[in-house]
């Protein structure tokens, strides 16, 4: 490979930078209209976070109806709808199908392949990229634009210095989570220096650091050691959780998640996460409501609590009366100043709302997702730049966030097949009309 390549490129050719599902996507668009495709990747092979997301069971979207599917992307939710009406749930599905790979709905109507495994899916996806003709560059770290032309890339290769002359580019770059498999966001000065509006990154689907109460009575940041030394890493499930926005939006929901050394990380805490970060950011803590029992209502709960224990402690108490031991007993000695411990009505009002503060949510780099990004007000119609004529932006680099549950996959792949249909008409070429799946 040379120090600096000029060689003139043929019409029609589209650099996408980035290898993950937007990216990936937005290749196979392009591709399967005719288009000439190179495809750069910083990291030594495409699709990391795809395939660790699918370590555990690839969740590959979900099967509620559209409305509601659309209501999990929030304040974005407008802008990401026409995306997901031209490439949903449904349609994602039947990609997969044409690639071999059959799904099933689990009852939490999550949508999985029958095989559980993202390896399979991203192996049948890179033949048939290879088969359209799609090049595939590992190790091509992207170092910005070089000269004026907006289509005209730097990368960092082992072998030096590279140019790249396209005739649109489509930028996948991911957020910044998860730094070690390719999203670091070092994205974000290359586009502030074009004059693109970015909303600041923050952490999304992430935990948190909690504060505890101690003997006297004052808050106290992150777990006493007591607590962290035996529940750290102990899961809380049959519970619910509910807190307040700032805005006056009313997250509750029940679910389980997990104790870790300094605060709660999990399922229904990463479903909270945007408010309850949103909260903290702007009053510097949040306060979100654990319903320990939520099968049971405050009047059992007060009257089983009230009962008399005689020369029983209250923790065999509570256990006995109300089947609360292990954690969940814990965090009551944990989170509540001694003199509420003491008190048998008020006890049993905050076994319903427990009061969990929060301090911050946890580094960016170890969220699930990224919130933030390139503004859709940076954006056309067709998701070009508008400060960067050529260059069609898709994925997580993107302003909106949602929750885990297939929410985040379908929305990557969705930007994908807009960027990846934005460049072909900036080119004169026509997508491919109503294809569900792209390139079939």
């Amino acid at each position: 490979m040379p120090a600096s390549d000029t060689r003139s490129t043929p019409a029609r050719h589209v650099a996408v930078v980035g290898g993950g599902p937007a990216g990936l996507m937005a290749a196979e668009v392009l591709a399967g209209a005719g288009a000439e495709v190179d495809l750069y990747d910083a990291m030594p092979s495409v699709g990391r976070k795809f395939l660790l997301a699918g370590k555990g069971g690839l969740n590959l979207t979900h099967s509620e109806a559209f409305s509601a599917f659309c209501s999990r992307f929030g304040e974005r939710r407008t802008p990401i709808a026409p995306m997901l009406e031209r490439f949903g749930a449904a349609d994602l599905r039947a990609w997969a199908q044409g690639l071999g790979v059959a799904t099933f709905i689990g009852s939490s109507g999550r949508v999985f392949p029958v095989n559980l495994k993202a390896a399979p899916l991203l192996r049948a996806w890179l033949h048939r990229l290879r088969g359209q003709g799609v090049r595939l560059h590992m190790r091509h770290r992207w170092r910005g634009w070089t000269g004026g032309d907006a289509t005209t890339l730097a990368f960092e290769t082992p072998q030096g210095a590279w140019t790249v002359h396209a005739d649109a580019v489509v930028l996948a770059l991911g957020g910044a989570s998860w730094a070690r498999l390719g999203s670091d966001g070092a994205w974000v000065p290359w586009l502030q220096s074009r004059g693109v509006d970015l909303a600041p990154l923050r952490p999304s689907n992430c935990g948190f650091d909690a504060a505890h109460v101690d003997v006297q009575g004052h808050l106290q940041p992150g777990w006493s050691e007591h607590f962290r030394s035996r529940h750290a890493g102990a899961p809380l499930k049959n519970v619910a959780l509910a807190c307040t926005g700032t805005d006056g939006r009313r997250f509750a929901q029940p679910g389980e998640f997990v104790i870790t050394d300094g605060g709660v990380e999990g399922s229904l805490v990463y479903a909270a996460s945007a408010v309850l970060r949103d909260a903290i950011e702007a009053n510097g803590q949040a306060i979100a409501q654990l319903d320990l029992l939520p099968g049971r209502s405050a009047e059992w709960v007060a009257r089983e609590v009230a009962r008399p224990r005689g020369a029983r402690s209250l923790s065999t108490h509570l256990k006995s009366r109300l089947g609360l031991d292990g954690v969940k007993a814990a965090l009551l000695y944990e989170l509540l100043p001694r003199e509420v411990v003491a008190d048998p009505q008020r006890m049993a009002a905050v076994i319903k709302a427990l009061p969990l503060i929060l301090l911050a949510a946890r580094p960016l780099d170890e969220a699930i997702s990224t919130a933030g990004g390139v503004r859709f007000e940076a954006l056309d119609a067709q998701g070009m730049l508008r400060a960067a004529p050529g260059v069609f932006c898709a994925g997580e680099m993107l302003d909106w966030e949602a929750p885990t549950g297939g929410y985040l996959l379908t929305a990557c792949c969705a930007t994908g097949v807009w960027a990846g249909e934005g460049a072909l008409r900036y080119l004169g070429l026509r997508p491919v009309s109503n294809s569900a799946a792209p390139g079939r």
